[in-house]
């Protein structure tokens, strides 16, 4: 009953406000689609086989519709959500609803702002505090309450925010409140150089029946594993921005008091028995993260560094991997985007993780570029978590060709990344190009190939995970409507988890993958047959194991 309310006031809002704004022609309406179909075609032997979706339903889809109005300082939005079948939640589930998936209402008087609803903001950089959408994932941490922002001066303001967490169509009962004082400093009237500091705390206070939950747990743990949790949390976040010149300095140091976490690779010993994962631990936490960016003529460099500790800050400390994330940990690999590249990635660490990056990119001139990056990640008792070495030359022919080449090094942790248990680290090299070269003014075709070269698992008598992989991709694009790929994925040389045929021989298989793509306007539709090995899929530094997938696959994208 409550969203069907929701639905009869929002509505209402919007057609009271057309019809007078019909009158005065001041309001303004916008908005979009995007939609989801999959129908999925069972292939057991590359691991696309029993979920639901696969043994019986056969179709699954999502959608979300936005609407967006503005009047008279007033902003109003609605999104409508629909899952049907859906294996976006959980890749090896299936889930269906519908319903109102978010509203809000802003309005800003003079210096005093609110908003009311679904809200999505941060604290600084993240650390203690964001609510965000993270869609592929099907994650949605909208923070469901009121906002309230003042501006203290022309350059400082001070906002406050309380709510619960959006959990699908319902929320978490845990209560969120915040507040955040941010400002700017110009340090001299020609402007050589600013300070942006800023100031945030959040707090977070556990419902009962998480606390009972939490507490009949740990009643089952030895003595020595026992500890009271905490109803209340806090953490509290200072950063700032230095920009001077070229140079351009953002440190943040942020501490959470004591509060329950789970450990994913805790141990509780019961008796001789030792049982590993998912124990409740009570720490106090902390983050320690900056970035250094400098931009010479010609010259991009950006530094980054992170230690954090103990700082899993969730909803509800029974939430795991992406559910419940009150606060967002910046990531500290880069984001790669083709196929085998983007195979292995490094999904942050909340609870114990001391990283560094560094990325260079140079251009002599408008033909040439150059772009290298490192990445380094351990955890704070020394173990590797990854190591990546990523170059990159791009040459441009006037107007007529572009080629982008490179090799990528990784040295991934999988027991860790993955919680497969003494997996080795997996050793990859992974040499790779980009060609495009233009027809003409509305023609072009890109070609796209990758290798990936796996090291031995000496244990195993094979190669790492499942070995070495070539990819293909071939793109053309016909005018400005119409653009159709062709591309395939073989596992040239099969590795230890690869698939095995009746005598038990590892296979070589072929992962292909057609695509039809027609735009007109704001319209974007999308046709796909493919077939898709298992692996690891990130957003901004979030990430998750998604398992095969093999059918086809329709998407629809426009905006109004």
């Amino acid at each position: 009953m409550k969203c069907y309310a929701y639905i009869i006031v929002i509505l209402g809002s919007l057609w009271v406000s057309s019809t007078l704004s019909a009158q005065e022609q001041g309001g303004r309406l916008s908005g979009s689609l995007e939609t989801n179909a999959n129908f999925f075609v069972r292939d057991s032997l590359i691991g696309a086989a029993n979920t639901p979706q696969y043994d019986r339903q056969l179709f699954g889809s999502e959608g979300w519709l936005n609407l967006n109005y503005s009047n008279w300082g007033f902003d109003i939005g609605l999104r409508y959500d629909f899952f049907n079948n859906s294996n976006l939640l959980n890749p090896t589930g299936s889930y269906t609803d519908q319903g109102i998936g978010m509203w809000y209402v802003r309005k800003r008087i003079k210096k005093l702002g609110f908003e009311a609803g679904y809200i999505y903001d941060q604290v600084g950089s993240g650390i203690i505090f964001r609510s965000f959408e993270q869609r592929p994932l099907l994650i949605d941490n909208a923070l469901y309450g009121l906002k309230v922002d003042y501006q203290l001066s022309d350059n400082w303001n001070i906002k406050g925010f309380t709510g619960r967490q959006k959990q699908q169509f319902d929320t978490y009962s845990s209560v969120i409140r915040g507040l955040n004082i941010e400002g700017y400093v110009q340090g001299d009237s020609l402007g050589t150089w600013s300070l942006a500091p800023g100031f945030g705390v959040v707090a977070r206070t556990l419902d009962d029946a998480s606390m009972n939950s939490l507490v009949a747990t740990l009643n089952t743990y030895p003595t020595e594993d026992l500890f009271i949790p905490n109803y209340n949390s806090y953490a509290f976040t200072l950063y700032n921005t230095l920009s001077a010149g070229i140079f351009s300095w953002y440190v943040e140091g942020a501490y959470k008091t004591e509060d329950a976490m789970n450990d994913p690779f805790g141990e509780i010993q019961r008796g001789d028995n030792i049982t590993i994962g998912d124990k409740f631990i009570s720490e106090a936490g902390t983050v320690l993260y900056s970035s250094l960016s400098i931009a010479p003529p010609k010259w991009g460099i950006t530094l980054e560094a992170k230690r954090t500790e103990n700082f899993s800050f969730r909803t509800r400390p029974q939430s795991q991997l992406n559910r419940g994330l009150i606060n967002f940990l910046p990531p500290m690999a880069r984001i790669n985007t083709y196929r085998l590249t983007a195979r292995y990635n490094a999904a942050t660490q909340d609870l114990a993780e001391l990283a560094y990056q560094v990325d260079v990119s140079y251009a002599p001139n408008r033909k040439v570029s150059f772009n290298a990056n490192y990445s380094h990640i351990d955890d704070l008792d020394g173990v590797k978590l990854y190591r990546e070495v990523f170059t990159e030359v791009q040459y441009k022919h006037k107007k007529l060709w572009k080629l982008t080449s490179g090799v990528q090094v990784q040295n991934y942790n999988q027991e860790r990344y993955e919680f497969k248990p003494q997996a080795p680290i997996v050793e990859t090299v992974i040499p790779y190009f980009d060609f495009v070269y233009k027809l003409d003014r509305s023609h072009n075709v890109r070609f796209e190939g990758q290798y990936m070269l796996t090291g031995d698992d000496e244990k195993a008598g094979a190669k790492q995970d499942y070995g070495d992989w070539v990819f293909g991709l071939i793109e053309v694009s016909l005018g400005r409507n119409w653009t159709l790929t062709a591309s395939d994925m073989f596992n040239i040389d099969p590795g230890k988890n690869s698939p095995v045929d009746d005598s038990g021989e590892k296979q070589s298989l072929h992962y292909p993958r057609f695509d039809v793509y027609y735009t007109t306007g704001p319209t974007r539709l999308a046709l796909s047959y493919v077939k898709q090995v298992e692996g690891v899929v990130c957003t901004g530094g979030i990430c998750r194991l998604e398992p095969a997938f093999s059918g086809v696959k329709f998407s629809a994208n426009t905006s109004f």
